[in-house]
């Protein structure tokens, strides 16, 4: 199997927490270094103090090639440092600004070799692209400093295709992988209430694309997984979408791990729970007027503010479902509060009969207003959560539920769902059947599966949590990394075929 002497890696959210791609970059990068200790470089943009929230610069690394740069006409500035995440990987930030005035330059010079359509750009296009080819670059000029060695690039996203195209053009002898941890297409199709499902053979990509206003962002992204070395999707259901909507299938599929290191150890995790669920109640006493009893039974949704793909529409239908089943129940029910997890979802508190909600409309990263503590901090005191996902590739936060052990609910559509449903731990996971159409059906399951779980026997409970700690464990780096050790074995054999013609 070949081997990469070095790998670069770029993503919009290297150092800069946006979304579940940091997640997945953030719990790899232990098992990166470990293989390849300092030999792993992650590039990403530089937005200076929000940045440094997860960058600690060092400027004793690399300190020949950051002169050199510093004094040749790349005219890109740049901060190497490490990331602080477990493994603590080098992170080389750019600023692209310089490109700015080139940028119709550069389209013109992507339509021409890679037949990128960036004509009906818009929203963050330019912003993304830029960066793309400026970490292109700025990758060309560290290949030609560090000593001879085979290089794998691995670009994550549409946002950071350009660095391909750059590589693939100006620095052929590096492989390079490309991921769509979701395609832009999909999600769009998904998200604008269209039957992704049903009608799922029947979409054309570049057609919806054009419907969809859509064509640029596709366009990258159909054109960078059809041009790298190695195209990488992270489960069965988003390789079948690539297939089908970017014409090209994935040479593997890369699932997402996580990084057990997040999650406190035994001796600790009684008390951390504790702490999170003191939070927890006060925060929601706070809001909701009034004192959350000890015994309240805590749930919670998180995510990106998508309210059909992550099923916060169907998740906010069962609560009321939940409400009437309490209300008309002939037991003595416990107070049901629901944590709303989602940045920008900014709504006033709401209390009913025996279930209440709270809304944290805050990146949980230990500096929001309302708890000061981080997300992971918070999940660990939860009893449930529920991820009722309709588009969903992946699902990394089910899978980081699980690693905190809190019991899940989610669904067959999520990519972690289909994995967990092919597991044993079932007693610590409930994957719900959707569709295009059982919107009904979904709430009042998951509505019935929350009553279950809150009447379960002390000893049932904790199997639950038990159960939901081991299926995250059979998701350790440590297991599915060897699906990476693959794609850079893949990229390396087409590079080097691709090298010789």
């Amino acid at each position: 199997m070949n081997t990469p002497d070095y790998i670069f890696e770029t993503s919009w959210e290297v150092c800069n927490r946006v979304g579940g791609i940091y997640a997945v970059l953030s719990t790899r990068a232990a098992s990166m270094q470990k293989e390849h200790p300092d030999k792993v470089f992650f590039f990403g943009p530089d937005f200076g103090d929000h940045s440094d929230i997860y960058f600690k610069e060092d400027k004793s690394l690399l300190k020949d090639w950051s002169l050199a740069i510093g004094n040749c006409s790349l005219d890109i500035p740049i901060r190497i440092g490490r990331w602080m995440v477990p493994g603590e990987p080098i992170a080389i930030l750019l600023k692209f600004d310089s490109l700015w005035p080139r940028k119709n330059q550069i389209y013109a010079w992507a339509w021409s070799m890679f037949q990128v359509q960036s004509h009906a750009a818009y929203g963050d296009y330019d912003e993304s692209c830029l960066f793309g080819y400026a970490a292109g670059m700025v990758m060309e000029s560290l290949a030609h400093f560090l000593p001879k060695g085979s290089i794998c690039m691995h670009a994550n996203e549409w946002q950071t295709a350009f660095s391909i195209f750059y590589l693939r053009d100006h620095c052929p002898e590096i492989a390079t992988l490309f991921t769509t941890h979701a395609t832009g297409i999909g999600r769009s199709i998904a998200g604008n209430g269209k039957p992704l499902y049903d009608c799922f053979r029947g979409f054309n990509g570049d057609q919806m694309a054009g419907e969809l206003n859509m064509v640029s962002k596709h366009s990258v992204e159909k054109q960078a997984a059809h041009w790298a070395d190695c195209f990488t999707t992270v489960s069965d259901i988003t390789a079948r979408e690539c297939k089908q909507l970017l014409d090209k299938e994935v040479d593997i599929v890369t699932p997402n791990g996580f990084e057990p290191t997040f999650v406190p150890k035994a001796k600790d995790f009684d008390s951390k729970r504790k702490s999170a669920r003191e939070a927890l109640r006060r925060v929601a006493g706070q809001q909701l007027g009034g004192v959350v009893p000890e015994n309240a039974l805590l749930i919670a949704i998180s995510g990106r503010y998508e309210r059909k793909n992550k099923g916060i529409d169907v998740f906010a239908y069962a609560l009321d479902k939940l409400a009437q089943k309490i209300y008309h129940s002939t037991q003595q029910e416990r107070e049901v509060v629901a944590f709303v997890m989602i940045p920008y979802l900014d709504r006033a508190p709401s209390r009913k009969g025996k279930v209440s909600a709270v809304f944290v409309p805050y990146y949980l990263d230990g500096h929001d207003p309302l708890f000061g503590m981080t997300y992971y901090d918070l999940l660990i005191g939860m009893d449930v959560t529920v991820f009722p996902s309709y588009y969903e590739p992946w699902g990394y936060t089910p899978l980081e539920s699980c690693a905190f052990h809190v019991p899940t609910i989610t669904t067959s559509l999520a990519g972690f769902g289909a994995w967990a449903a092919q597991q044993k731990e079932h007693y610590g996971v409930n994957v719900i059947e959707r569709n295009d159409s059982n919107f009904d059906e979904v709430a009042e399951q998951i509505a019935d599966a929350l009553l279950r779980y809150d009447r379960l026997s002390k000893e049932d409970k904790a199997r639950a949590r038990q159960e939901a700690g081991a299926l995250a464990k059979k998701a350790d780096w440590k297991h599915f990394f060897r699906y990476y050790r693959k794609a850079y074995d893949i990229a390396l054999t087409h590079a080097k075929k691709r090298n010789k013609k």
